[in-house]
């Protein structure tokens, strides 16, 4: 049962925009925080003094360096959800059940993180499938999630909402995370021997929490804005609409040149989100400092930073219009890049961290809703475009995944690979200035 509200309707677009507090505690909790230091402790072998012995983990029979396993399983996911998205959102659009596909993929994800409280090395492969399944479910369901936007709200309002959903999401999973923190570093006061099992309910209040608060948003938003009979045709009616889009895209400049930007662009800030936790574990000097707490506090710094970057971006782009701000962003990004390949103490850290958090949310929310501003009035189709719009980004992720191992494993190092992205950003920037300002 939902409640049908207007278009435009201040209840409507609060409700869309919380399912941003709902699932951001994925990727703040799993994707960022918890679980890459988790992952850490479980596969690298260190001596007393914290220095790294072994980093080789036996999956399948086969060793692998242990980020490039779960590099490997994370490349495969945004493989899975590129394949998914034109599938799935095809149909939605079709039949008009947008958000019982957007339901589908949240309840995957929320139950894949409760499944990685059994995460082992004795069940590797149990474990890694959990991680996989989660990452499918938060991705594809944010498909659906962001193709509701054009939908619920007028292009006056989307840059604000869109900011609004980022803010809502960075406020809640830090809520959670500052709890799961607690847990692990107080494990004493709250009854557990050691941090093992705190950590592993960290995994399950993430799931719960997940599902928990994402009934207000499924509450108040539309089922989907066709109704069409499901036939045996429509199955790969996503594809032929994703070529359908490829095509309008080619004959609408703003929209083709901000694609081509926003593509290599991305690539950069998604993968350099990715695997900044796992830069903090290996590349950084800690002595004293506990490497667990550090990392957390550095990450809590990008997500507090990361509200008024999205709020200030905001309002940047009404002031100077989108792709200024969006190019403006870009170089922000060059010079965090460039700072970054210098850093080796924690203090260093959090400074990179503050910087991150200011562009991370800002361009992130002004990314979605510039796109979202470039689709044609009135289009019906909108979760096919959301789905190239996906597609692109996590075909983006995958090369920058690829590109990232690659550098590394020449160098024996992550900081060259951060530098490397320094070109990807230089080249959205070149394209962004070719987008026309109309």
């Amino acid at each position: 049962m939902s409640k049908n509200l207007p278009k435009g309707s201040k209840k409507l677009l609060n409700a869309w925009a919380f399912y941003d507090w709902a699932n951001s505690v994925y990727s703040l909790v799993i994707a960022s925080a918890v679980f890459p230091i988790f992952y850490g402790a479980l596969t690298l072998v260190k001596d007393s003094d914290g220095n790294i012995l072994d980093d080789t983990v036996v999956f399948m029979g086969v060793g692998f360096n242990n980020d490039t396993l779960i590099s490997y399983v994370t490349a495969a996911a945004f493989l899975m959800v590129s394949f998914l998205s034109p599938l799935l959102s095809g149909i939605a659009d079709y039949v008009g059940s947008k958000k019982v596909f957007m339901k589908f993929f949240c309840y995957l994800g929320a139950v894949s993180c409760i499944g990685l409280y059994w995460f082992s090395m004795e069940q590797l492969w149990f474990g890694l499938l959990c991680y996989f399944f989660a990452l499918i479910g938060f991705w594809a369901s944010l498909v659906f999630y962001n193709s509701y936007l054009p939908d619920i709200a007028f292009p006056e309002q989307q840059d604000k909402v869109s900011a609004k959903g980022y803010s809502l999401g960075y406020i809640g999973s830090v809520l959670l995370l500052l709890l799961c923190l607690s847990m692990i570093l107080m494990h004493d006061t709250f009854g557990f021997e050691g941090e093992g099992t705190p950590t592993r309910l960290s995994f399950v209040l993430t799931g719960v929490w997940w599902i928990g608060f994402s009934q207000y948003t499924y509450y108040y938003l539309p089922k989907g804005n066709k109704k069409e009979k499901f036939t045996k045709d429509v199955l790969f009616n996503g594809f032929r609409e994703l070529k359908l889009i490829w095509h309008k895209t080619q004959q609408n400049l703003q929209l083709k040149r901000y694609l081509a930007a926003f593509f290599v662009y991305s690539m950069a800030v998604q993968t350099i989100m990715l695997i900044a936790t796992y830069f903090g574990i290996e590349e950084l000097e800690w002595g004293t400092t506990n490497p667990t707490t550090g990392l957390i506090v550095s990450i809590l710094l990008i997500q507090l930073v990361a509200v008024l970057g999205a709020y200030l971006t905001s309002k940047a782009s009404e002031k100077y219009g989108n792709i200024r701000t969006l190019i403006a962003l870009n170089f922000i990004w060059i010079a965090i890049c460039v700072y970054a390949f210098t850093i080796i103490s924690p203090v260093q850290f959090y400074v990179t961290a503050g910087f991150v958090g200011l562009v991370m949310g800002g361009i992130q929310s002004l990314s979605r809703s510039t796109y979202s501003k470039f689709i044609p009035e009135g289009a019906l189709d909108t979760a096919s475009y959301f789905s190239f719009y996906d597609v692109s980004e996590k075909i983006g992720i995958v090369i920058g995944m690829v590109c990232y191992g690659i550098v590394t494993q020449m160098f024996d190092s992550i900081k060259p690979a951060i530098l490397f992205f320094v070109v990807f950003f230089g080249l959205g920037v070149i394209l962004l200035f070719r987008v026309p300002r109309n």
